[in-house]
């Protein structure tokens, strides 16, 4: 069983910056695919940015050229830097590892990101 801790949510006014991390407890060089999802409220989870094994990477059209998704091996981590925020961003953002090919599938509780002046 894989743990996953986010962590770095919080409160920025519009226009500012936060890094999400997500730690997991076990190695993440397993799984093919590690995301970032966001749900607020009354709408349902989105995916926002994943990234692959080889790095390869995809954004949600609303966050490209403003966020940026990236993974640690060597520290079992996955980050989302998050730039030039917006009140829609407003969202519990969530990290969700995968290993496609076994079926695996691991999620974080949750972190609160919340743009307002």
């Amino acid at each position: 069983q894989v743990q996953l801790v986010e962590s770095g949510g919080g409160l920025v006014q519009p226009g500012g910056s936060l890094r999400l991390s997500c730690a997991a407890s076990g190695r993440i060089s397993s799984f093919n695919f590690m995301g970032w999802y966001r749900q607020a409220p009354g709408n349902r989870r989105e995916l926002v940015a994943a990234i692959g094994t080889g790095g390869n990477t995809n954004y949600a059209d609303s966050v490209k050229g403003r966020f940026t998704i990236s993974r640690d091996n060597a520290k079992n981590s996955v980050y989302l830097q998050m730039n030039s925020l917006k009140s829609e961003d407003t969202a519990v953002y969530y990290c969700n590892v995968q290993n496609t090919f076994l079926g695996r599938v691991y999620w974080g509780q949750g972190t609160q990101v919340t743009v307002s002046s």
